[in-house]
């Protein structure tokens, strides 16, 4: 492959090259990404899916394999470039270290820059907060320090890097599965049993492609653990640890058993025989635990949820939740601490 690609900052048409040996017999999307890193592997996905990528002259799909002396072609997309400046940007941090800091999300905060939200993101915060250790992470992406992902109103936990060689292991860890998400969710509807699993495949919607679906079959593979922690007003509180990280995997699963979450709209938690309205999906990362990328020891944190979900328990009778476990928990179930071994070849970021 010639070395002399754009740099991320100039304008791309075109682009042709050869599949070296070392990546036959791999995915295209994965191949590509490994060719150019500045890129992610779901933004390749999204390339293939719009067209812009050939194989040797015929559209192909994600997982169509490549072999050596290949010829790819890519048709890259009008790139957008964001100004990151420094923005004061509200969150509270719960702790931190030279390598990471952990914090709790607000809900309504923007991950990082996108279309439609190209300032007062969580990335112009961090680099208010501390300029030199973001500003040296910033590449193509514009997520300096990002290696997970909440939806812009869903609150909670997240973990975020503050050097290169911290945001490569943490990466690593969140792909082989070493992190524990636990979430808290207000769904509608009565849960009858204590404790659930949801096991599904998961993709885009077929018709309303901002939705993502459970798919009858061509889907990846998703796993859900949930467990009942109160009952009132005709909506119940879960606990959830989610064991892949699919987008909207939380959003989808329990709208899949009928229970949307209180506030989603786009899946359904309107909850109309609800004597409440809230401001939003009451959706909320709870714990996260994770191997310190210096270290390897496992840190377990707890994020206390905002006031507007505490408010909602408290207008709906359920339980108070703090920082704290729940004394009235149910038995917890087999399989609920135990690691699952799942497949690693096939991941998404988080975005619940």
């Amino acid at each position: 492959m010639s070395d002399d690609r754009p740099t991320p900052s100039e304008p791309r048409g075109t682009e042709r090259l050869s599949v070296p040996a070392e990546l036959a017999r791999l995915r295209i999307d994965l191949s590509l990404a490994r060719l150019f890193p500045e890129h992610s592997r779901g933004y390749f996905q999204q390339c293939i899916r719009e067209g812009r990528v050939r194989l040797n002259g015929r559209q192909i799909q994600p997982k169509s394999p490549v072999a050596a002396g290949d010829v790819v072609e890519i048709r890259w997309p009008e790139r957008k470039i964001y100004d990151l400046v420094p923005q004061e940007v509200e969150f509270t941090i719960l702790a931190e270290d030279r390598d990471v800091i952990v914090i709790n999300k607000p809900p309504g905060l923007v991950v990082h820059p996108a279309e439609g939200n190209t300032e007062g993101t969580l990335v112009h915060g961090l680099l208010h907060y501390d300029y030199e250790a973001f500003r040296a992470m910033v590449d193509a992406t514009m997520r300096p320090g990002i290696v997970h992902r909440l939806d812009k109103d869903t609150s909670g936990a997240m973990v975020i890097a503050r050097n290169m060689v911290a945001r490569q292991r943490l990466k690593d860890a969140f792909k082989e599965r070493l992190t524990e998400k636990t979430y808290l969710a207000i769904v509608v509807g009565e849960c009858g049993a204590p404790f659930g699993t949801i096991e599904t495949q998961m993709g885009r919607h077929p018709v309303l492609r901002t939705k993502m679906a459970v798919l009858p079959e061509g889907g990846k593979y998703a796993l859900t653990k949930y467990r009942v922690l109160g009952i009132g007003q005709g909506c119940t509180l879960l606990e959830v640890r989610i064991y892949t990280g699919r987008t909207h995997q939380i959003r989808v699963h329990v709208s899949h058993i009928h229970h949307p979450i209180l506030g989603d709209h786009l899946y359904g938690g309107r909850g109309r025989d609800v004597p409440i309205t809230v401001p939003r999906q009451m959706l909320h990362a709870w714990k996260l635990a994770f191997p310190h990328p210096r270290t390897g020891v496992m840190r377990e944190y707890m994020a206390p949820p905002p006031a507007d979900f505490r408010l909602a328990l408290h207008e709906l009778d359920l339980p108070h939740v703090n920082g704290g476990p729940f004394a009235e928990n149910p038995v917890v179930p087999p399989g609920w601490e135990v690691p699952v071994e799942l497949p690693v070849d096939d991941l998404e970021e988080d975005e619940q």
